[in-house]
């Protein structure tokens, strides 16, 4: 993606975020100054050693708040607050375009601006989730209550199906399978000529083309 395309792409989810309603705004920010604070603490102590005290502590706010945003110390690193806007955009995409482009579509939007303002926070919670056997099996109980979840909703409405159509059950598997894969490709450095957009364009693109080997 070219530099006037990826501003022109931060610019309007930006102002997606700035539509939001205040309430969800300041929930937001919480949410990322509680993260901001974890991960630090993970860097620096390691994840075990850190107790959700000490990120509270450090956030001040209190223990009790902390599992208000985040019900165990394993979302701190697993969850993020990009599926809200992620079904919104795909929802805008024109209704003839299938999904899978809908997709592809709507992280061109999306990526640039996690890429740019996020990509440390990005490479801690991969990182992180990769060595941490608890925080691997909480990836897998997130994604499916979360991504899944808003994803098989935003396909089943796009395709006049019901959310638990098994086919379109199916097709959001695929989609986070590659996607994971496309993550994993980056932070483990195996694809190191592209940057993290283009590797899941190039993901999806096969995945739509039907993975031909």
């Amino acid at each position: 993606m070219s530099t006037s395309s990826r501003e022109h792409a931060i610019d309007r989810l930006e102002d997606r975020l700035a539509r939001l309603p205040l309430r969800e705004r300041k929930k937001l920010r919480t949410r990322r100054t509680i993260q901001d604070h974890a991960l630090r603490l993970f860097g620096e102590q390691g994840y075990d050693e850190t107790t959700v005290e000490q990120i509270a502590a450090a956030a001040e706010i209190s223990p009790s708040t902390f599992f208000r945003y985040f019900p165990t110390k394993e979302d701190v690193v697993v969850t993020d607050e990009y599926d809200p806007i992620m079904a919104e955009v795909m929802r805008d995409q024109p209704a003839a375009m299938p999904p899978i482009e809908a997709l592809r579509a709507t992280l061109r939007e999306m990526l640039p601006l996690m890429y740019e303002t996020d990509l440390d926070v990005v490479n801690a919670r991969l990182r992180l989730t990769s060595q941490v056997p608890a925080l691997r099996a909480r990836t897998f109980e997130s994604l499916r209550e979360g991504t899944h979840a808003m994803l098989t909703e935003v396909v089943g409405h796009r395709t006049g199906r019901g959310s638990d159509d098994p086919d379109v059950q199916t097709f959001t598997w695929a989609v986070l399978g590659v996607l994971q894969a496309a993550m994993y490709q980056w932070v483990d450095g195996r694809a190191t000529t592209e940057e993290l957009p283009e590797i899941v364009d190039r993901n999806l693109e096969f995945l739509g083309r039907g993975c031909p080997l």
